[in-house]
């Protein structure tokens, strides 16, 4: 059983819709232009407005993947005088840990296990210990976790830290409000529910971040956030930039703006992750995490392997979903409820799901 075009319910590259698709196909054109500008001057309008962000915030678009916007963020706004605590509940919180090794930052780490939620216990051993920063992957996408951004605000405002969230996979996925969690930088990227090619991460900061990287001494050319701020001021980039998906980005935030801003985008990703998992009940799976996202499904079958079941999707139904590596590579992969993806989508993937069960292949 095949399909010609391929369904994806990766969590990033995802399904674009048509109209990223059309101008993805499309000359790019020529970027040191007033026009381009004004792409740029509403890219970060909006992205401001959907974050929430606090008055005289900024965003920088950072051609790279959300790692590149991971690393500057380390980089440029903390130093080795900073003490960080660092959520590691799967691969991305570890790559927070990575890059604060890498660059010097002394930091602790609170490990969780996969799954796992963070609660006020495992916060509780850092109460007025001195800590100056906080780092977290808001949904750590490896395991499916939506961590409590409001336990970790409250924490952080107790204790005056400053406070860097990855939202890659989550924003516009679930709930988040920069202001009102008094958040400092959030950091998203362009493949997720931004539903654009991969190439592109953005990085929206607080006016407590805009300081801090005007007055970082951080040693990096390429990810220097002081030049993209300065830069931006006339709708720029230091160098050349992803074109092409910074247009296709200013096509998808006017879709979001047109379709009832992002409260609508919330609710629609919100129903597509409900519908799913309504129509898997039943099913031989376990779903894995114990604080879900509106993004994505961490899916463990209980009577096969996880790896084989993603190979067979993609090979026999033309259906990709997204498989895990490491350890637990044969035990999990995740079903994706971002980008243009419909209800009648997922019944195919159930469908698809099913027919495996009949033929004693789950």
């Amino acid at each position: 059983m095949t399909s010609e075009k391929m369904l994806n319910f990766t969590v990033g590259p995802v399904m674009s819709s048509d109209a990223v698709c059309d101008l993805g196909s499309q000359q790019v054109p020529y970027f040191r232009t007033a026009e381009f500008s004004e792409t740029m001057f509403e890219n970060e309008r909006l992205m401001l407005r959907f974050a929430n962000a606090p008055q005289d915030s900024r965003a920088v678009f950072i051609t790279g993947s959300g790692t590149a916007s991971m690393e500057a963020v380390v980089m440029n706004l903390f130093s080795t005088i900073d003490k960080v605590i660092v959520v590691n509940g799967g691969s991305f919180g570890h790559r927070f840990v990575q890059l604060c090794s890498i660059h010097d930052i002394p930091f602790s780490e609170i490990r969780l296990e996969p799954g796992r939620a963070l609660r006020p216990e495992h916060l509780a051993p850092y109460e007025g210990q001195g800590y100056t920063g906080f780092l977290v992957n808001l949904d750590e996408t490896s395991t499916g976790v939506l961590y409590d951004i409001q336990l970790i605000s409250d924490f952080c405002r107790r204790n005056h830290l400053f406070l860097a969230v990855d939202s890659i996979s989550s924003f516009l996925a679930d709930p988040f409000d920069m202001a009102a969690l008094g958040v400092d930088v959030m950091i998203t990227g362009s493949q997720k529910a931004l539903a654009c090619p991969p190439g592109v991460s953005i990085i929206v900061m607080a006016p407590r971040a805009v300081k801090r990287a005007m007055n970082s001494h951080c040693r990096t050319m390429y990810l220097n956030l002081a030049d993209a701020l300065k830069n931006a001021e006339r709708g720029q980039t230091p160098f050349t930039p992803a074109v092409g998906i910074l247009r296709q980005i200013n096509v998808r935030l006017k879709e979001i703006e047109a379709r009832g801003g992002v409260e609508s985008e919330n609710r629609q990703i919100a129903l597509q992750a409900a519908d799913f998992r309504e129509k898997i009940a039943g099913m031989p799976f376990e779903i894995v995490s114990e604080s879900l996202s509106n993004a994505v499904t961490p899916l463990h079958p209980l009577r096969a392997s996880a790896y084989d079941i993603f190979l067979k999707l993609k090979d026999e139904y033309g259906i990709w979903v997204c498989p895990n590596g490491g350890d637990m590579a044969e035990r999990v992969f995740r079903v994706g409820h971002i980008g243009a993806l419909t209800p009648a989508d997922n019944t195919q993937l159930v469908d698809a799901l099913k027919d495996l069960e009949r033929r004693g292949l789950l």
